[in-house]
């Protein structure tokens, strides 16, 4: 599939590129998305919840109240998680949420997203750009001229930009990265994908590999 390459001022560049069909037309699988997205949202959680047994709480252990005779329930210690400020049966503890996912799953993922946007339409590709200096002002004025203003992007540039990161770091709904760090979220997760020209030759790359 061929896609128009603008300029920052939203004017055609009088060129084309050609996507990858075998990055951007796959036959996408849904399963293979679920796990990839499982697995980042997975890494993403510190697991350092913690609750306090029957062993940790603090209290006493001495019997509250004889056994037998008093007309109500039997009753231990004041450990006891039936009591309030006692012990938390079964809770939480700290743990590690990662779990493997092989190699060809997370490459299918990110094929599986990739395809969807581009069957939706949702890739706009640019040239190769940087700003003289970080300004929010000159990439809200770039998100404008693309007709982007307004909603969620992910803009994926060849390497490290620094002034086009700190460009766009305070704009809520858009989101900056390296091609090669793109992810199956990051890409689902945007409303449109802005390309940079030199960024599909970074994704065949990585993803060829």
């Amino acid at each position: 599939m061929e896609l128009t390459v603008y300029k920052i001022d939203g004017s055609e560049a009088a060129r084309t590129v050609t996507l990858n069909d075998q990055i951007f037309n796959v036959e996408p699988n849904d399963h293979a998305i679920w796990l990839d997205v499982k697995q980042y949202l997975a890494n993403q959680r510190q697991g350092t919840h913690d609750t306090l047994e029957r062993s940790t709480v603090s209290g006493s252990t001495r019997k509250l109240k004889r056994q037998k005779g008093t007309g109500g329930a039997r009753a231990g210690s004041i450990k006891s998680p039936t009591i309030r400020g006692g012990a938390t049966v079964f809770g939480p503890h700290p743990r590690d949420y990662s779990f493997k996912l092989n190699k060809k799953v997370k490459r299918l993922a990110r094929f599986s997203a990739f395809t969807y946007k581009q069957k939706e339409g949702k890739i706009t590709v640019v040239e190769d750009f940087n700003f003289d200096a970080p300004k929010t002002k000159a990439y809200k004025e770039l998100l404008k001229n693309l007709k982007l203003d307004g909603q969620k992007t992910l803009l994926l540039t060849p390497e490290v930009n620094k002034n086009v990161y700190l460009s766009a770091r305070n704009l809520q709904r858009t989101r900056v990265m390296r091609a090669n760090e793109a992810n199956t979220y990051h890409v689902l997760n945007a409303g449109h994908l802005i390309l940079c020209e030199s960024s599909l030759a970074e994704l065949e790359k990585m993803l060829g590999e």
